[in-house]
Order: structure tokens, then C-alpha cells, then sequence
């Protein structure tokens, strides 16, 4: 077990079609299942896979500016996490991630090991190696 830092709490009721809700409120949605999935996808709602991306996105930004730091590096950043879900191998569902991260202040190559890099640090990251597959993609600009 780690030495937690800081856990969130979050509930759910009704899931993909229900609402969740953090300890502090602040988050406080109504879910909506997307059309692809047989939903209705609701107006001003969101679901698990949007939740997802934003804090892996999110997550992610974060590691990148990490490791540009202690290489000295200055950048400027921003990554979307596009999360997939489908059909999986044993007849279930399953995920995938692309994160699309755009660096500006580098090279290409530099970008593209700064990306690596990222991706052994960020905690997201940790938590879907070889679970889920995650594709990187980087453009420097």
C-alpha cells in the first residue's frame, strides 16, 4: 500500500445512467449513456469514459511538465486523452486510450522523449500498463 497524499471519494447511483458525486460536491453530475452504446445522451450530462480522459489528460499535462522540469526544459503543453470503449476478447468491454499532446518550446525528438518519459512517471499511467492500451502521439510545435 502506498502512503496516500490525497484520496478523492466519489459516489454513484443508477450507474451509466444514474449520477455521481464527490465527497466535496464539486463534482456533482447526471450520467448519460452515449448513443453508440444504446443511450439517449443527454444534454449537460456526462458519462464514465468523458471522466476518464479528463482526469488522465489532465494527469498526464502534469507529468509532462514534471519531467521537462528536471530537464530543464521550458514548455508549454497541453494533452487530450481520447478514451475508447468496446468490445473486448472474452465478450466483455474494454478500454483505450490515445494521448494527443501537443509541446511547445522543443523539438520533435525532444517532445517525443519527453512524452516517453512522462508516461513512466505519470500515475495514470502506472495504474493501465498492461491493462489497457495506451497509444502516444506528439506533435512539437
Amino acid at each position: 500500500m502506498l502512503d496516500a497524499l490525497y484520496t478523492a471519494k466519489a459516489t454513484a447511483d443508477g450507474g451509466r445512467q444514474g449520477k455521481v458525486k464527490s465527497s466535496d460536491s464539486t463534482i456533482d453530475f447526471s450520467l448519460s449513456m452515449p448513443k453508440s452504446l444504446g443511450g439517449k445522451e443527454e444534454a449537460g450530462a456526462t458519462n464514465p469514459e468523458q471522466l476518464f480522459a479528463a482526469g488522465y489528460a489532465a494527469c498526464f499535462d502534469s507529468a509532462l511538465q514534471l519531467v521537462a522540469r528536471q530537464a530543464r526544459k521550458r514548455i508549454e503543453s497541453s494533452v487530450t486523452a481520447e478514451v475508447s470503449i468496446g468490445k473486448d476478447t472474452d465478450g466483455g468491454f474494454g478500454l483505450a486510450v490515445a494521448l494527443h499532446a501537443k509541446v511547445n518550446g522543443t523539438s520533435q525528438e525532444e517532445a517525443e522523449q519527453l512524452i516517453e518519459q512522462a508516461h513512466q512517471v505519470c500515475p495514470y499511467s502506472k495504474a493501465t500498463r498492461g491493462n489497457i492500451a495506451v497509444t502516444l502521439h506528439v506533435s512539437a510545435e
